[in-house]
């Protein structure tokens, strides 16, 4: 039997509206931001976020909640396996 009850508090969530706006929950940190690009730790790991003309409208680390406006192309979750950094160094170079 599966018990959803016993997540974290600090859960992981994400609500995409359009591709305009996104909010994440969960953020632990930002490893790294321009406007193609987000890189950031979650508590369900590591996120990356591609688009155009991104921004971060509000971020709070105590509360774990980051903002993003711009055009949202693509949300992956980055495998810390194999090829460690293989997508992130194709991404930032």
């Amino acid at each position: 039997m599966n018990d959803y009850t016993a997540m974290p508090q600090a859960g992981h969530r994400l609500e995409l509206i359009g591709r305009e706006q996104l909010t994440i929950s969960g953020v632990e940190d930002v490893e790294r931001f321009d406007e193609a690009g987000i890189v950031m730790s979650t508590s369900a790991g590591t996120l990356v976020i591609t688009g155009e003309d991104l921004h971060i409208g509000k971020l709070s680390l105590d509360g774990g909640e980051l903002h993003v406006d711009g055009r949202i192309d693509s949300i992956s979750y980055e495998d810390g396996g194999r090829e460690q950094g293989g997508f992130l160094r194709r991404l930032f170079g």
